[in-house]
C-alpha cells in the first residue's frame, strides 16, 4: 500500500511538472544599446499592451548589439501575449507624445500591429503548451 501511494505521488508530481515550461523572448531590431528592454507578459486582454499594473509577469532585458533576450521560467501552459518597449532613457515606462504615440521602440508577440491604436490581445496572443516556447519580437520605432 505504501508503494501504491508513493507511485501515485510520483505520477501526480510528474503530471503537474509537465504543465509548465519556459517562454524564451528574443527581441530584434533595437536601434541603440542605450537603456533596457521592458518585457510584459499578459494572461488576458485586460490592460494589454500598455497598462503595467495589469501585467502578469514583467522583466528587464539587457541590450547586446541590436538584440535582447529573456526567459520566463516555470510558466503554466496557457494563452499569453507579450508587449515590449525599448526604455532608452531607463525611466521604467513607455514614453509617449501628447497624442499617446510611443516615442521609444515598442513591439508585441506575433509582431502584431494596431490600426489607430495599440495592437489587440487577440492579434498578439500565442499558445504556450510545451517545455520551450520561442517568441521573436521585432521592435518598431
Amino acid at each position: 500500500m505504501k508503494k501504491l501511494f508513493l507511485s501515485i505521488g510520483i505520477l501526480v508530481a510528474l503530471a503537474s511538472h509537465a504543465q509548465v515550461g519556459r517562454i524564451d523572448v528574443n527581441i530584434t531590431s533595437l536601434k541603440s544599446n542605450q537603456g533596457n528592454v521592458l518585457i510584459s507578459l499578459y494572461r488576458s486582454e485586460d490592460g494589454f499592451p500598455t497598462d503595467l499594473n495589469k501585467v502578469w509577469k514583467s522583466a528587464k532585458a539587457t541590450i547586446n548589439g541590436s538584440t535582447a533576450a529573456y526567459s520566463f521560467d516555470s510558466i503554466p501552459f496557457g494563452i499569453y501575449a507579450i508587449s515590449i518597449s525599448h526604455d532608452e532613457n531607463n525611466n521604467g515606462k513607455i514614453d509617449t507624445n501628447f497624442m499617446g504615440i510611443p516615442k521609444e521602440g515598442v513591439g508585441t508577440s506575433n509582431n502584431a500591429k494596431g490600426s489607430f491604436g495599440p495592437p489587440k490581445f487577440s492579434d498578439a496572443k500565442f499558445k504556450h503548451s510545451k517545455a520551450e516556447t520561442q517568441i521573436e519580437i521585432k521592435v518598431s520605432y
